[in-house]
């Protein structure tokens, strides 16, 4: 009996660590997504989050101050109140010439996309490239260069001139135009990718089968093809508006001061006027304003694939 009872109480001690092994297994499983997630929650916290708080607080200062003297908290909500009344019309302007960048990225995107994913064989992977290359030089160079190709001694206008109907002062340079022009060309790809993957997923044989059913070109269009690339209509649109709502690059090369974007009034106040405070809360007035349109947006576009 007492070799028997030795023998179960050994059996009984070796138990419990094989019996806790999976449970400590599990728990490593359900720690593992967490510590995925740990880098990438840093880096937002760091690079994100703080600066936020930080921009945040920035715009409650008393814009009295200055960096020589100092400024103070004072919770100065006032500036907010302040930014929208002076810089109004900057705030429209910009909300103007992204909807219409916008809208021209769409229209010229969507039949580009179209054909690079659905009718362009062996070719597709040289489009896509074609696509992209604006993206090998820098940003303040392809702008630069329209405002060659704008310039009133360019060919373009030259060619214009020479038009019948076409006055012989026409100026495309230091206009709303060349602003827009700049716009929609820089932005033109981050229209045209998402398109593209949207539209490369695209079933051939649902098309045919609408064509079987006696269905024309325009009806299965509207039917399959653009349901089945709203999600990337929706993407390229954000993805084309909201840069080009705080974009101040193109305004201050192409443009004049009555074509100012509320981008240059916000760059200017950080960097030339250092009026902090109200740099700050134009930053936060804009993002809100973004983030309010952009849910609307999504929400009536009726997609959830994008969120």
């Amino acid at each position: 009996m007492s070799a028997f009872g030795h023998l179960g109480a050994g059996t009984g001690s070796a138990v419990p660590p094989r019996a806790s092994e999976p449970v400590a297994g599990a728990k490593r499983r359900k720690l593992l997504p967490y510590l995925l997630l740990l880098p990438g929650g840093l880096w937002l916290v760091v690079f994100f989050i703080v600066p936020l708080v930080s921009l945040f607080a920035t715009s409650l200062y008393d814009p009295s101050g200055s960096l020589q003297d100092g400024y103070a908290m004072t919770w100065h909500f006032a500036n907010y109140v302040d930014a929208v009344r002076d810089f109004l019309p900057q705030f429209g302007r910009s909300l103007l010439y992204s909807a219409i960048t916008t809208v021209v990225c769409l229209l010229l995107g969507y039949p580009l996309a179209y054909a690079i994913a659905q009718r362009s064989g062996r070719f597709k992977n040289l489009l896509l490239v074609c696509v992209i290359a604006p993206f090998f030089t820098s940003f303040l160079l392809r702008t630069l260069a329209w405002k060659t190709i704008l310039s009133d001694n360019g060919g373009l206008v030259q060619f214009l001139r020479g038009l019948p109907l076409i006055p012989d002062d026409l100026q495309l340079l230091a206009t709303p135009f060349a602003v827009v022009c700049g716009l929609i060309y820089n932005f033109l790809p981050f229209m045209v990718l998402p398109l593209y993957a949207s539209l490369e997923k695209l079933d051939g044989r649902l098309l045919e089968a609408a064509s079987d059913l006696y269905s024309n070109s325009f009806a299965a269009f509207r039917k399959i093809t653009l349901p089945l690339s709203m999600p990337g209509v929706v993407a390229g649109t954000l993805l084309t508006f909201i840069p080009a709502m705080g974009d101040y690059i193109n305004s201050s090369l192409l443009g004049t001061p009555n074509t100012t974007m509320i981008g240059n009034v916000i760059q200017s106040r950080f960097l030339v006027v250092t009026d902090y405070p109200s740099a700050a809360a134009l930053s936060f007035v804009l993002m809100v304003s973004i983030l309010i349109l952009v849910l609307v947006y999504v929400r009536r576009a009726g997609t959830e694939e994008v969120l």
